[in-house]
Protein backbone atom coordinates (compact mmCIF):
# COMPACT_ATOMS: atom_id res chain seq x y z
CA UNK A 1 0.00 0.00 0.00
CA UNK A 2 1.08 3.61 -1.23
CA UNK A 3 -1.04 6.35 0.51
CA UNK A 4 -0.39 9.68 -0.75
CA UNK A 5 -2.66 11.58 0.68
CA UNK A 6 -1.70 12.62 4.37
CA UNK A 7 -4.87 12.89 5.72
CA UNK A 8 -5.83 9.47 4.48
CA UNK A 9 -2.26 8.11 6.28
CA UNK A 10 -2.81 9.91 9.08
CA UNK A 11 -6.67 8.23 10.00
CA UNK A 12 -5.05 4.99 8.67
CA UNK A 13 -2.41 5.45 11.43
CA UNK A 14 -4.67 6.30 14.24
CA UNK A 15 -6.78 3.09 13.50
CA UNK A 16 -3.56 1.01 13.07
CA UNK A 17 -2.17 2.12 16.29
CA UNK A 18 -5.62 1.45 18.22
CA UNK A 19 -5.30 -2.36 16.49
CA UNK A 20 -1.80 -2.20 17.49
CA UNK A 21 -2.18 -1.52 21.26
CA UNK A 22 -4.91 -3.83 21.40
CA UNK A 23 -2.97 -6.64 19.76
CA UNK A 24 -0.06 -6.34 23.05
CA UNK A 25 2.09 -4.03 21.57
CA UNK A 26 5.70 -2.48 23.07
CA UNK A 27 6.96 -6.34 23.16
CA UNK A 28 10.73 -7.80 22.53
CA UNK A 29 10.54 -11.11 19.97
CA UNK A 30 12.74 -12.63 22.60
CA UNK A 31 10.73 -13.19 25.42
CA UNK A 32 13.81 -13.67 27.80
CA UNK A 33 14.82 -10.45 27.24
CA UNK A 34 16.21 -8.82 30.00
CA UNK A 35 15.01 -5.90 31.80
CA UNK A 36 17.26 -3.33 30.06
CA UNK A 37 16.58 -4.46 26.47
CA UNK A 38 12.54 -4.75 27.31
CA UNK A 39 12.58 -1.14 28.61
CA UNK A 40 14.30 0.08 25.25
CA UNK A 41 12.24 -1.18 22.86
CA UNK A 42 9.17 -0.38 24.47
CA UNK A 43 10.35 3.50 24.49
CA UNK A 44 11.92 3.03 21.42
CA UNK A 45 8.10 2.16 20.45
CA UNK A 46 6.23 5.33 22.41
CA UNK A 47 9.03 7.58 21.06
CA UNK A 48 8.28 6.76 17.52
CA UNK A 49 4.40 8.25 17.40
CA UNK A 50 6.28 11.99 17.84
CA UNK A 51 10.58 11.56 17.36
CA UNK A 52 12.90 10.00 15.87
CA UNK A 53 16.00 9.15 17.02
CA UNK A 54 19.12 10.45 14.50
CA UNK A 55 22.13 8.02 14.49
CA UNK A 56 25.69 8.19 13.19
CA UNK A 57 28.46 5.21 12.10
CA UNK A 58 31.33 5.42 13.52
CA UNK A 59 30.37 8.56 15.51
CA UNK A 60 32.76 8.53 18.02
CA UNK A 61 35.87 6.79 16.79
CA UNK A 62 37.05 9.05 13.72
CA UNK A 63 35.85 11.92 11.82
CA UNK A 64 37.29 13.82 9.15
CA UNK A 65 40.83 14.93 9.75
CA UNK A 66 40.76 12.85 12.74
CA UNK A 67 41.46 9.70 14.59
CA UNK A 68 40.56 8.52 18.34
CA UNK A 69 40.33 11.50 20.49
CA UNK A 70 38.56 11.07 23.23
CA UNK A 71 35.03 11.91 23.80
CA UNK A 72 35.00 13.90 20.01
CA UNK A 73 31.89 13.44 17.28
CA UNK A 74 31.61 15.34 14.28
CA UNK A 75 28.28 15.47 15.24
CA UNK A 76 29.45 17.07 18.32
CA UNK A 77 31.18 19.85 16.95
CA UNK A 78 28.28 21.09 15.05
CA UNK A 79 25.78 21.20 17.01
CA UNK A 80 27.09 20.64 20.26
CA UNK A 81 25.84 17.21 20.97
CA UNK A 82 26.32 13.71 20.18
CA UNK A 83 24.04 11.57 18.36
CA UNK A 84 21.73 9.71 20.23
CA UNK A 85 22.59 6.02 18.28
CA UNK A 86 25.94 4.87 17.29
CA UNK A 87 26.17 2.31 14.46
CA UNK A 88 28.98 -0.22 14.85
CA UNK A 89 30.62 -3.05 12.54
CA UNK A 90 31.93 -6.45 13.56
CA UNK A 91 33.14 -7.48 9.76
CA UNK A 92 36.60 -9.53 11.05
CA UNK A 93 35.94 -10.75 14.49
CA UNK A 94 35.35 -13.40 12.92
CA UNK A 95 38.87 -13.65 11.32
CA UNK A 96 40.36 -13.41 14.85
CA UNK A 97 41.51 -9.99 13.75
CA UNK A 98 42.17 -7.47 15.96
CA UNK A 99 40.38 -4.72 14.47
CA UNK A 100 37.16 -4.65 12.31
CA UNK A 101 36.50 -3.78 8.73
CA UNK A 102 37.54 0.18 9.04
CA UNK A 103 40.14 -0.26 11.39
CA UNK A 104 38.47 0.31 14.72
CA UNK A 105 40.06 -2.19 17.44
CA UNK A 106 37.29 -4.39 18.86
CA UNK A 107 38.41 -3.33 22.55
CA UNK A 108 37.46 0.68 21.50
CA UNK A 109 34.16 -0.37 20.01
CA UNK A 110 33.53 -1.97 22.94
CA UNK A 111 34.22 1.39 25.00
CA UNK A 112 32.35 3.01 22.94
CA UNK A 113 29.44 1.74 23.29
CA UNK A 114 29.90 1.45 27.06
CA UNK A 115 30.29 5.29 27.32
CA UNK A 116 27.06 5.85 24.78
CA UNK A 117 25.10 3.87 27.31
CA UNK A 118 26.08 5.79 29.97
CA UNK A 119 25.38 8.82 28.39
CA UNK A 120 21.64 6.96 27.69
CA UNK A 121 22.74 6.73 23.47
CA UNK A 122 21.79 3.55 21.74
CA UNK A 123 23.85 0.96 19.55
CA UNK A 124 23.07 -0.59 16.42
CA UNK A 125 25.48 -3.54 15.11
CA UNK A 126 25.31 -4.67 11.90
CA UNK A 127 27.90 -7.66 10.31
CA UNK A 128 29.91 -7.57 7.27
CA UNK A 129 31.06 -10.82 7.38
CA UNK A 130 33.57 -12.65 5.27
CA UNK A 131 31.97 -15.15 3.09
CA UNK A 132 32.50 -18.35 5.05
CA UNK A 133 32.60 -20.53 1.36
CA UNK A 134 35.44 -18.77 -0.40
CA UNK A 135 37.45 -17.16 2.49
CA UNK A 136 37.13 -13.56 0.12
CA UNK A 137 35.50 -10.69 1.83
CA UNK A 138 31.51 -9.91 2.09
CA UNK A 139 30.98 -8.94 -1.51
CA UNK A 140 32.09 -12.12 -2.74
CA UNK A 141 28.64 -13.22 -4.03
CA UNK A 142 29.97 -17.09 -4.89
CA UNK A 143 25.86 -19.27 -5.31
CA UNK A 144 26.21 -21.64 -2.76
CA UNK A 145 27.48 -19.82 0.28
CA UNK A 146 24.10 -19.94 1.77
CA UNK A 147 23.59 -23.03 1.36
CA UNK A 148 27.26 -24.42 2.47
CA UNK A 149 26.60 -22.89 6.02
CA UNK A 150 23.38 -24.57 6.81
CA UNK A 151 23.01 -27.16 8.95
CA UNK A 152 24.73 -30.34 8.22
CA UNK A 153 26.33 -28.95 5.34
CA UNK A 154 30.31 -28.12 4.46
CA UNK A 155 30.47 -24.95 6.67
CA UNK A 156 28.42 -24.76 8.93
CA UNK A 157 31.04 -25.98 11.52
CA UNK A 158 32.91 -23.19 10.45
CA UNK A 159 29.99 -20.59 10.68
CA UNK A 160 28.98 -21.42 14.36
CA UNK A 161 32.45 -20.25 15.48
CA UNK A 162 31.96 -17.42 13.65
CA UNK A 163 28.63 -17.08 15.53
CA UNK A 164 30.84 -17.60 19.07
CA UNK A 165 32.88 -15.03 18.27
CA UNK A 166 30.51 -12.52 18.01
CA UNK A 167 28.50 -14.17 20.88
CA UNK A 168 31.67 -13.21 22.77
CA UNK A 169 31.70 -10.05 21.83
CA UNK A 170 27.84 -9.26 23.15
CA UNK A 171 28.35 -11.27 25.90
CA UNK A 172 31.12 -8.81 26.96
CA UNK A 173 28.90 -5.83 26.50
CA UNK A 174 28.03 -4.74 30.13
CA UNK A 175 27.09 -2.07 32.64
CA UNK A 176 29.27 -0.81 35.33
CA UNK A 177 26.53 -2.93 37.43
CA UNK A 178 27.37 -5.93 35.27
CA UNK A 179 24.33 -5.84 33.42
CA UNK A 180 24.19 -6.42 29.28
CA UNK A 181 23.86 -3.53 27.35
CA UNK A 182 20.76 -3.82 24.88
CA UNK A 183 21.67 -3.92 21.34
CA UNK A 184 20.10 -3.54 17.61
CA UNK A 185 21.53 -6.10 15.90
CA UNK A 186 20.68 -6.11 11.87
CA UNK A 187 22.11 -9.46 10.61
CA UNK A 188 22.23 -9.81 6.81
CA UNK A 189 21.49 -6.21 5.82
CA UNK A 190 20.47 -5.11 2.61
CA UNK A 191 19.21 -8.49 2.51
CA UNK A 192 17.12 -7.65 -0.58
CA UNK A 193 20.30 -6.41 -3.42
CA UNK A 194 22.65 -8.17 -4.76
CA UNK A 195 26.10 -7.24 -3.42
CA UNK A 196 26.30 -9.14 -0.26
CA UNK A 197 26.97 -13.56 -0.15
CA UNK A 198 23.41 -13.63 1.73
CA UNK A 199 21.42 -11.25 -0.78
CA UNK A 200 18.75 -12.71 -2.63
CA UNK A 201 20.79 -13.59 -5.93
CA UNK A 202 22.72 -16.24 -4.05
CA UNK A 203 19.83 -17.96 -2.24
CA UNK A 204 16.39 -18.95 -2.43
CA UNK A 205 13.92 -16.94 0.29
CA UNK A 206 14.02 -20.82 2.22
CA UNK A 207 17.31 -20.77 2.70
CA UNK A 208 17.43 -17.40 4.00
CA UNK A 209 14.91 -17.77 6.44
CA UNK A 210 16.59 -20.97 7.48
CA UNK A 211 19.96 -19.20 8.33
CA UNK A 212 18.28 -16.22 9.99
CA UNK A 213 16.35 -18.65 12.11
CA UNK A 214 19.42 -20.78 12.63
CA UNK A 215 21.59 -17.63 13.92
CA UNK A 216 19.01 -16.11 15.80
CA UNK A 217 17.85 -19.39 17.52
CA UNK A 218 21.89 -19.86 18.52
CA UNK A 219 22.59 -16.72 19.23
CA UNK A 220 19.72 -16.79 21.82
CA UNK A 221 19.13 -20.21 23.01
CA UNK A 222 22.37 -21.74 22.63
CA UNK A 223 24.65 -18.73 23.70
CA UNK A 224 22.06 -17.58 25.63
CA UNK A 225 22.31 -14.12 24.80
CA UNK A 226 18.79 -11.74 25.50
CA UNK A 227 20.02 -8.60 25.02
CA UNK A 228 19.94 -8.39 21.49
CA UNK A 229 16.74 -6.49 19.59
CA UNK A 230 16.66 -7.75 15.93
CA UNK A 231 16.42 -5.33 12.85
CA UNK A 232 15.16 -6.48 9.46
CA UNK A 233 16.84 -4.86 6.91
CA UNK A 234 16.49 -4.63 3.14
CA UNK A 235 17.94 -2.54 0.27
CA UNK A 236 15.16 -1.27 -2.26
CA UNK A 237 11.96 -3.05 -2.86
CA UNK A 238 9.18 -2.03 -4.85
CA UNK A 239 5.91 -3.66 -3.08
CA UNK A 240 4.81 -5.24 0.17
CA UNK A 241 5.19 -8.62 -1.31
CA UNK A 242 9.19 -8.07 -1.96
CA UNK A 243 9.72 -6.72 1.15
CA UNK A 244 8.77 -9.46 3.43
CA UNK A 245 9.97 -12.02 0.46
CA UNK A 246 12.85 -13.15 2.78
CA UNK A 247 10.64 -12.40 6.29
CA UNK A 248 11.58 -14.98 9.00
CA UNK A 249 7.84 -13.88 10.86
CA UNK A 250 6.46 -11.77 13.51
CA UNK A 251 7.72 -13.78 16.48
CA UNK A 252 11.44 -13.55 15.31
CA UNK A 253 11.84 -9.57 14.27
CA UNK A 254 11.67 -6.70 16.21
CA UNK A 255 12.24 -3.25 13.73
CA UNK A 256 11.62 -2.89 9.79
CA UNK A 257 14.18 -1.18 8.68
CA UNK A 258 15.62 -0.78 4.79
CA UNK A 259 18.82 1.42 3.70
CA UNK A 260 18.83 4.21 1.01
CA UNK A 261 21.35 6.73 -0.21
CA UNK A 262 20.99 9.59 -2.23
CA UNK A 263 23.63 9.83 -5.12
CA UNK A 264 23.51 12.73 -7.72
CA UNK A 265 22.48 16.81 -6.73
CA UNK A 266 19.56 16.85 -9.06
CA UNK A 267 17.80 13.62 -10.85
CA UNK A 268 19.58 12.10 -7.64
CA UNK A 269 17.09 14.17 -5.65
CA UNK A 270 14.11 13.38 -6.80
CA UNK A 271 14.36 9.03 -7.22
CA UNK A 272 15.78 9.37 -3.72
CA UNK A 273 12.63 11.53 -2.12
CA UNK A 274 9.80 9.36 -4.22
CA UNK A 275 12.02 6.18 -3.26
CA UNK A 276 12.32 6.74 0.34
CA UNK A 277 8.14 8.19 0.67
CA UNK A 278 7.54 4.91 -1.03
CA UNK A 279 9.18 2.63 1.14
CA UNK A 280 8.78 4.52 4.58
CA UNK A 281 4.56 4.35 3.23
CA UNK A 282 5.19 0.31 2.99
CA UNK A 283 7.02 -0.09 6.24
CA UNK A 284 5.50 2.03 8.46
CA UNK A 285 2.07 0.63 8.06
CA UNK A 286 3.65 -3.24 8.00
CA UNK A 287 4.85 -2.25 11.27
CA UNK A 288 1.79 -0.39 12.61
CA UNK A 289 -0.32 -3.80 11.65
CA UNK A 290 2.24 -6.15 13.43
CA UNK A 291 3.09 -4.00 16.72
CA UNK A 292 6.87 -3.42 15.38
CA UNK A 293 9.19 -0.81 14.71
CA UNK A 294 10.02 0.62 11.34
CA UNK A 295 13.63 2.69 10.83
CA UNK A 296 15.91 4.10 7.70
CA UNK A 297 18.81 2.03 9.42
CA UNK A 298 21.35 3.62 6.93
CA UNK A 299 21.19 6.77 4.32
CA UNK A 300 22.90 9.46 3.36
CA UNK A 301 24.68 11.91 0.53
CA UNK A 302 28.16 11.41 0.55
CA UNK A 303 30.05 14.17 1.12
CA UNK A 304 26.49 16.09 1.60
CA UNK A 305 27.18 18.82 -1.07
CA UNK A 306 23.23 20.14 -0.86
CA UNK A 307 23.32 22.74 1.49
CA UNK A 308 19.91 22.71 2.55
CA UNK A 309 20.00 18.74 2.45
CA UNK A 310 18.77 18.14 6.00
CA UNK A 311 15.74 20.38 6.42
CA UNK A 312 14.68 20.10 2.65
CA UNK A 313 15.09 16.52 1.71
CA UNK A 314 15.62 14.31 4.65
CA UNK A 315 13.15 15.75 7.36
CA UNK A 316 10.39 16.16 4.91
CA UNK A 317 10.42 12.11 4.52
CA UNK A 318 10.98 12.03 8.53
CA UNK A 319 8.20 14.16 9.90
CA UNK A 320 5.54 12.63 7.69
CA UNK A 321 5.96 9.07 8.82
CA UNK A 322 6.57 7.45 12.53
CA UNK A 323 10.25 6.09 11.71
CA UNK A 324 11.81 5.60 15.11
CA UNK A 325 15.29 6.21 13.65
CA UNK A 326 17.84 7.36 11.01
CA UNK A 327 21.24 6.89 11.21
CA UNK A 328 23.44 8.10 8.47
CA UNK A 329 26.76 6.14 7.51
CA UNK A 330 30.41 7.34 8.27
CA UNK A 331 32.62 10.18 8.53
CA UNK A 332 35.63 8.35 7.34
CA UNK A 333 37.15 11.70 5.33
CA UNK A 334 39.66 11.47 2.26
CA UNK A 335 39.39 8.10 1.06
CA UNK A 336 42.86 6.50 0.81
CA UNK A 337 44.72 7.26 -2.57
CA UNK A 338 42.35 9.23 -3.89
CA UNK A 339 40.59 12.55 -3.71
CA UNK A 340 37.78 11.69 -2.77
CA UNK A 341 36.17 12.58 0.61
CA UNK A 342 33.94 10.20 2.15
CA UNK A 343 31.64 11.52 4.94
CA UNK A 344 28.03 11.84 5.28
CA UNK A 345 27.44 14.04 8.38
CA UNK A 346 28.85 17.44 8.24
CA UNK A 347 31.72 18.89 10.61
CA UNK A 348 32.56 22.30 11.26
CA UNK A 349 32.48 24.26 7.86
CA UNK A 350 30.81 21.86 5.95
CA UNK A 351 28.48 23.35 3.64
CA UNK A 352 25.34 21.87 5.12
CA UNK A 353 26.33 22.25 8.71
CA UNK A 354 24.10 25.84 9.49
CA UNK A 355 21.29 23.52 7.68
CA UNK A 356 22.23 20.57 10.42
CA UNK A 357 22.32 22.99 13.32
CA UNK A 358 17.97 23.77 12.11
CA UNK A 359 17.69 19.89 11.96
CA UNK A 360 18.87 19.39 14.93
CA UNK A 361 16.63 22.01 16.02
CA UNK A 362 13.73 20.68 14.46
CA UNK A 363 10.85 19.03 16.95
CA UNK A 364 10.70 15.62 16.02
CA UNK A 365 14.20 14.99 15.97
CA UNK A 366 16.07 13.47 19.14
CA UNK A 367 19.89 13.54 19.56
CA UNK A 368 21.79 12.47 22.75
CA UNK A 369 20.75 14.60 25.04
CA UNK A 370 17.20 14.75 24.52
CA UNK A 371 17.13 11.08 24.39
CA UNK A 372 18.99 10.81 28.07
CA UNK A 373 16.32 13.15 29.27
CA UNK A 374 13.53 10.11 28.22
CA UNK A 375 15.58 7.65 30.62
CA UNK A 376 15.21 5.23 27.68
CA UNK A 377 16.59 2.21 29.83
CA UNK A 378 13.96 2.90 32.71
Amino acid sequence: MFLNDRKQYGLFVLLMICIGFHAGAQQCSDKAATPLTKYLYKNLYALKETNTIFGHQDATAYGVGWKYINNRSDILAVVHDYPALYGWDLANIELDNPKNIDGIPFVKIKKYIQDAYKRGGITTISWHANNPFTGNNAWDTTHGTVLSILPGNSHHTLYVSWLDKIAAFFGGLKTEKGEAIPILFRPFHELTGNWFWWCKNNCTPAEFIQLWNFTQDYLKNTKQLHHLIYVYNTADFENEAAFLSRYPGDKRIDILSFDRYQYEQIKGRENFIFAVEKQLSIITTLAIAKNKIAAIAETGYEAIPDAFWWTKTLYPLLEKYPVSYVLVWRNAGLRENTTKMHYYAPYPGQVSAPDFQLFYSLPKMVFEKKLSAQKIYQ
